[in-house]
């Protein structure tokens, strides 16, 4: 084994589990079985504004992480 396959595979664990942890930390988008019976309480208040560029940001770094992950999987065919 390669030192480059080594240092690849380290690099693929640690974007995986961030990848996780970023999945983990992002609000679901409904309510479950209550919002398909109309009964979704949201509440409007200051922090939404906050809350939205937070969420938007994971969403970045979700998509970033799934491509590098993508990238040094198909990186790590080629390397022997």
């Amino acid at each position: 084994m390669g030192t480059l396959h080594i240092i690849l595979n380290i690099v693929l664990i640690l974007a995986s589990a961030a990848l996780v942890v970023s999945v983990l930390m992002q609000k679901t988008k409904s309510s479950g079985l209550g919002s398909a019976f109309g009964s979704d309480t949201a509440s409007f208040n200051t922090a939404r504004n906050k809350a939205v560029s937070k969420e938007a940001k994971l969403q970045k770094i979700t998509l970033i992480l799934g491509i590098v992950i993508a990238v040094l999987t198909i990186a790590m065919m080629f390397v022997k």
